[in-house]
């Protein structure tokens, strides 16, 4: 199964610039003006749309905005603690406004905002933590 996470954005070619700096590839059969399709890794796939475009998929709903309202928390895995690290690096590099860290001993992560405000939270889990799931409360 694929997943496809679309979010709202001002500035369609700013988007591509910026999912690019960080690392993850464009699609462009399914970009264009209104809409940059970023692949984020191997059948995990942002859609960042302009603001009109956006619209025209939510009906009568008020499009958000990221940059003072929070609209989802986007998050994903990555293979080490030192690879969250290295990834808040570039995008930090990318002009993305990071976050804090959250270090829990079993899982690992930090957040980001990218240029529209929209929240994003890669981390790491340890997989044997993972595979045994959450303390008994």
């Amino acid at each position: 199964m694929s997943i496809f996470l679309n979010i709202p954005t001002s500035d369609v070619e700013r988007s591509k610039v910026f999912f690019t700096a960080i690392g993850w590839s464009v699609n462009p059969n399914f970009s264009d003006e209104n809409a940059v399709s970023v692949e984020m890794s191997d059948g995990q796939y942002l859609m960042a749309l302009h603001r009109d475009y956006y619209q025209t998929f939510i009906g009568d709903k008020t499009v958000g905005d990221p940059a003072t309202q929070s609209l989802a928390l986007i998050a994903f895995d990555l293979d080490s603690r030192e690879a969250v690290d290295a990834f808040l690096e570039t995008v930090g590099k990318a002009g993305g406004k990071v976050g804090k860290i959250q270090d829990h001993g079993f899982m690992y992560g930090g957040q980001f905002d990218d240029p529209d405000g929209n929240h994003f939270e890669p981390f790491w889990m340890d997989p044997e933590a993972a595979a045994g799931g959450p303390p008994a409360a």
